[in-house]
């Protein structure tokens, strides 16, 4: 299990204020990203490597820019 103490929580500034489905995203834990429902601080996180995580966004922004 991640250690979240200390955890510095953001949400990605696209998320608008309106307090839609959001997910809030820690990158400051030593070798792990953590994930939440901003809805739901309280509730389940989970939690990744983070070589698994710069993958995982790496894929993404390719997916999106179509290449």
């Amino acid at each position: 299990m991640t250690d979240l103490t200390g955890a510095v929580w953001r949400k990605s500034t696209r998320s608008g204020g309106n307090g839609g489905d959001c997910v809030e995203v820690a990158t400051n834990l030593p070798g792990s990203v953590a994930v939440r429902d901003s809805k739901d601080a309280a509730g389940p996180v989970l939690a990744f490597p983070s070589p698994a995580w710069m993958d995982f966004v790496k894929t993404i922004k390719h997916e999106r820019l179509g290449e």
